[in-house]
């Protein structure tokens, strides 16, 4: 799984011109599920993500949670993390997770969000989405979670 983190002021997503999720002080999060991806990886992730202290406290610190600053999440799935340009122009993305997969995974950490978060929305799988966002910092993380050991 892959997972660009922004720290936000503000950010929407919206489909046909309709806002399908916006939120305020919080995560941005562009999710992409791979081929081998589960349901315990998605959990560790979004476990991860939702203790990262990376909100700022009374000393500018770096030390404050989602929880801490009252934060919310916003989650847009993005298969295109996959992208792999080793050869030619054009991206190819054979090692996303298949639609079913990342469909279901994409699903399961907004439940999973949920679980420490009081205001997660998100966008629509699979549909052409806008995102708009006011970056805090700017602050962006990429995760990997091959590269986290999951």
């Amino acid at each position: 799984m892959k997972i660009v983190l922004q720290r936000v002021k503000e950010a929407k997503v919206t489909v046909d011109g309709e806002v399908t999720g916006a939120i305020g002080q919080g995560f941005l999060l562009l999710l992409g599920a791979g081929e081998g991806d589960t349901e315990a990886i998605t959990d560790k992730m979004m476990d991860k993500i939702c203790k990262l202290r990376i909100f700022q406290d009374e000393n500018g610190k770096t030390n404050l949670s989602l929880a801490d600053v009252g934060g919310e999440l916003l989650i847009v799935s993005q298969f295109t993390l996959y992208a792999d340009l080793r050869k030619g122009n054009r991206p190819s993305f054979i090692k996303a997770g298949a639609p079913d997969l990342a469909g279901h995974l994409y699903e399961h950490a907004i439940e999973r969000a949920r679980l420490y978060v009081s205001k997660v929305e998100h966008g629509i799988f699979g549909a052409d989405m806008k995102v708009s966002l006011t970056n805090d910092g700017p602050f962006t993380l990429v995760l990997n979670s091959d590269e986290m050991g999951y």
